[in-house]
């Protein structure tokens, strides 16, 4: 509510100028105030009918009005906070008040309670249209023209001749960790800043991981430490069975010196884009580095079939033998016949079709994130000590999460302390992975840099994620600027 004057009054108003009042606003209420302005109370259409219920006249003053100390909230006070207030009250309205006890603001419950998320799925038009020929042709199965459809765009999108409609992108790099056939006593070298689905697999398959730092330049795995780890694991006699590169936060790494290194080295790597589709390095699209690649159609990814993945790559047979595996490894027999343990990962064809139409949008939800990441540079770029993720000159990268660091000596405040203020406005702000080699379920694995101190270390600790859905209004991403711009001290 931007405008108080047009609800607020005084005891010498009639009951009459009142319910007027009430009635052309459609609050439902009336701020009294004293004679100099200050804020007195609240009075609702329910105040002024109980007057009239006990005799008074619509042409009697206000003056009739018993005095109360009505519920307020300082112009400071967290979203959160005012919530609170309104449901230990029972009230949808809470006045604003400044250092002089006058109004600034009216916040209405339905205006403030709803929260800025992270990032959520965004459905566009066409999905259900998919999903209802499923239903219609009883294609239900985890089989059917909808998968093999689906597997077709993201094969052409990711620049790939073959491409497996999977369960997750978990269950995609698991099965890319078998074809390989990394086993127990292998090692897979492995990015450290990352989520753990990246490294789970990993040990899925009773290896061992050794975690990779990024670099300060695209925040992905580190040519420099990758090289110092291959030639540390040369010498040991003990190469990788694989590397497993990440491409972070819809940012490719940078793959031309991270391939020769595999190559010279004679290691396969495998490209986790969960996080990349769409994005390209110098023009050539995420997810085509690799021998093989995993994408991720989680909820909160760019395009989403609620869950879901998909394995790629240019080697026919080796994505042959991934939908083997994928479907319980059955034999061509006509009985139910298994040489070898096979897994329930393929996707179903509903699923698929919700990817159909998703596929449909992908330009548009990569150019809308883009967008949202622009506009916090452009409405941040006077507040101290905030540094945006970088974009390499060889880079596109999707801005699946806008993403910054916060240096606290500059900024005034840390980067969980600005997540919890965000929180406190109902904003959802989170922090950046927490590398690998910091997690206790990885604790005493091997960790590489490139020898001048940890980059995965100070991203972790001073990085934050804002709220970054292709499906933002302006309203919302306005709203996430100014309520950083508050919290940061540049209101």
């Amino acid at each position: 509510m931007s405008d108080v004057t047009t609800i607020s009054t005084t005891r010498t108003a009639r009951v009459r100028d009142a319910l007027a009042m009430i009635d052309r606003s459609g609050h439902g209420l009336v701020l009294l105030l004293d004679g100099d302005g200050r804020f007195e109370r609240t009075v609702t259409d329910g105040d002024l009918r109980r007057l009239l219920l006990n005799g008074v006249g619509l042409e009697d003053r206000l003056d009739m009005l018993p005095k109360l100390a009505s519920l307020t909230v300082t112009v400071d006070a967290p979203r959160r906070e005012a919530l609170t207030l309104m449901d230990a009250r029972n009230v949808n309205h809470l006045p604003v008040v400044d250092a002089r006890g006058h109004v600034v603001t009216v916040l209405e419950r339905r205006a403030i309670e709803k929260p800025i998320l992270l990032s959520t799925p965004h459905m566009g038009d066409n999905e259900m249209t998919f999903v209802e020929e499923a239903f219609r042709t009883n294609w239900i199965a985890p089989l059917g023209p909808n998968v093999d459809a689906f597997e077709k765009d993201i094969a052409r999108i990711a620049g790939v001749d073959h491409a497996a409609a999977l369960s997750s992108g978990t269950a995609a790099l698991h099965l890319a960790l078998v074809l390989l056939g990394v086993g127990p006593g292998d090692r897979v070298f492995c990015s450290s800043f990352t989520f753990a689905a990246s490294a789970n697999p990993i040990v899925y398959q009773g290896a061992e991981p050794v975690f990779i730092d990024s670099e300060a330049e695209s925040w992905n795995m580190s040519p420099a430490a990758l090289e110092r780890a291959l030639a540390q694991a040369k010498a040991a006699n003990r190469l990788p069975k694989a590397v497993m590169v990440v491409n972070l936060y819809g940012q490719s790494a940078d793959m031309d010196p991270i391939m020769a290194l595999c190559g010279a080295y004679g290691v396969p790597m495998i490209e986790d884009a969960a996080e990349s589709l769409g994005a390209t390095y110098k023009g050539k699209p995420s997810g085509s580095f690799g021998l093989l690649a995993a994408f991720s159609f989680n909820g909160n990814k760019i395009i989403t079939t609620s869950g879901g993945g998909m394995l790629v790559s240019d080697d026919a047979e080796l994505i042959a033998r991934a939908r083997f595996l994928s479907t319980q490894a059955r034999d061509p027999a006509p009985h139910y016949e298994h040489s070898v343990v096979g897994y329930n990962y393929r996707m179903s064809n509903i699923l698929a079709g919700v990817g159909r139409g998703q596929m449909q949008v992908l330009d548009k939800r990569v150019a809308a994130r883009r967008a949202v990441f622009d506009a916090y540079v452009a409405g941040l770029d006077d507040v101290p000590g905030v540094e945006w993720m970088p974009e390499p000159e060889w880079s596109f990268s999707t801005r699946w999460l806008s993403t910054c660091t916060i240096d606290p000596a500059i900024h005034g405040l840390t980067a969980s302390q600005l997540i919890k203020r965000l929180g406190a406005e109902m904003i959802e702000a989170r922090p950046v992975w927490k590398p690998m080699h910091r997690q206790p379920v990885f604790a005493g694995t091997d960790y590489v840099t490139a020898g001048n101190g940890s980059v995965s270390d100070r991203l972790f600790e001073t990085g934050l994620c804002l709220p970054s859905g292709s499906n933002m209004s302006q309203d919302e991403i306005d709203r996430v600027i100014q309520t950083m711009r508050k919290v940061s001290g540049r209101a």
